[in-house]
């Protein structure tokens, strides 16, 4: 039987065991999947999937992702990637869309983690996961130093062998409908050579095809399933979760003087829910919070990752250089940051909350 394209592209290209090298390797000659690129691939592949599956459900079911007042939303990661990026220009005006690049970042991440998890159109999916992670390192990474402690320049050349090889057919919905395709086509024992090419292009071209309104219907399903989730999310304040706001008592920005003669606050001045900008004896930046009525307590606003410092919504804390997140009591809740924000010791004398 004539073979497809596929077939004869798979047996023209040089494999790991056809080297000299390799070639009386026993691993390699007992298990003749170590010559194929899509098995050595696959551990790369599952990896990928999995991690920007993650990431994008993780933008989906943050309440805060969507808000656009929120230090830990967007578009305010947005506008301080910009102050930086070399791209900072295109990310101010995406900024004025935050909504709609939000979600289309959410679901670009999970269309490319499904596509090569699936292997549909692993190619294709590769090849945004790059623009994400290409998108990421000049925004939210270009300020890391060293470039390697970064980890989207890490992705963006993970994508590449995908890019390159694709899935090779293994454990992929595209190889599924390819296999089918050449089954309803098989070409009969007088088929001459030509038909036998036409053959071959038509299982590619029905494949491509129907891999295409497959992995539509999958997308239409993600979009407005995590379209509505998003939503949800968005509007919903976690029981338990502080009282709003009154007006006028959003988060200072943490550029506050020293505290005079180590006085923060009068104590009637914070209210509940409330959060004062401060900086501690050491020097360095630091918040006071009122969580309740008869309690304060005071953070360092240094991440505990590199240094840089973190930002105040009203109910957590967030470092824009990496992602680590805090609740407050200052407890690590995301992120590469290996321990807690450390506590400045307060106390209320005479009214006043002062440090200790």
């Amino acid at each position: 039987m004539a073979k497809t394209r596929n077939a004869e592209r798979r047996e023209t290209q040089p494999r790991l065991g056809d080297n000299p090298r390799f070639r009386d390797n026993p691993r390699l000659r007992d298990d003749p999947r170590l010559r194929e690129p899509g098995w050595v691939l696959l551990p790369l592949r599952v990896f990928l999937g999995v991690t920007f599956v993650y990431a994008g459900l993780s933008k989906l079911l943050d309440r805060h992702y969507l808000d656009g007042g929120s230090v830990l939303g967007v578009r305010a990661q947005m506008l301080r990637a910009a102050a930086t990026s070399p791209i900072g220009g295109l990310v101010r005006l995406s900024a004025a869309h935050a909504t709609t690049t939000g979600l289309l970042l959410a679901f670009g991440e999970l269309a490319a983690g499904l596509g090569v998890l699936l292997g549909l159109m692993t190619r294709v999916a590769a090849l945004g996961g790059m623009l994400l992670a290409l998108s990421y390192y000049l925004t939210v990474s270009w300020r890391t130093s060293p470039y390697f402690y970064g980890p989207d320049i890490v992705f963006l050349f993970g994508w590449t062998p995908l890019l390159l090889a694709g899935d090779g057919g293994v454990y992929s919905v595209t190889g599924y409908l390819r296999a089918r395709e050449r089954e309803r086509l098989r070409p009969t024992p007088k088929s001459k050579g030509r038909q036998v090419a036409v053959a071959a292009a038509e299982v590619e071209r029905r494949a491509v095809l129907r891999g295409s309104v497959l992995a539509g219907l999958v997308g239409a399903v993600t979009v407005i399933g995590g379209g509505a989730l998003a939503l949800l999310r968005r509007g919903h304040t976690p029981s338990g979760g502080s009282a709003p706001r009154p007006a006028g008592t959003s988060t200072p920005v943490p550029t506050a003087p020293t505290a005079a003669h180590g006085v923060i606050a009068a104590a009637a001045s914070v209210p509940v829910g409330g959060s004062v900008a401060f900086t501690a004896p050491d020097g360095r930046p630091a918040y006071l919070l009122h969580p309740t009525k008869d309690a304060f307590r005071a953070l360092s606003a240094v991440c505990t990752h590199q240094g840089c410092t973190v930002e105040f919504d009203g109910s957590a804390f967030q470092c824009p250089c990496h992602g680590s997140t805090f609740d407050q009591t200052g407890q690590v809740t995301a992120g590469p940051a290996p321990v807690a924000l450390p506590e400045v010791r307060v106390r209320v004398v005479d009214g006043n909350v002062v440090t200790s």
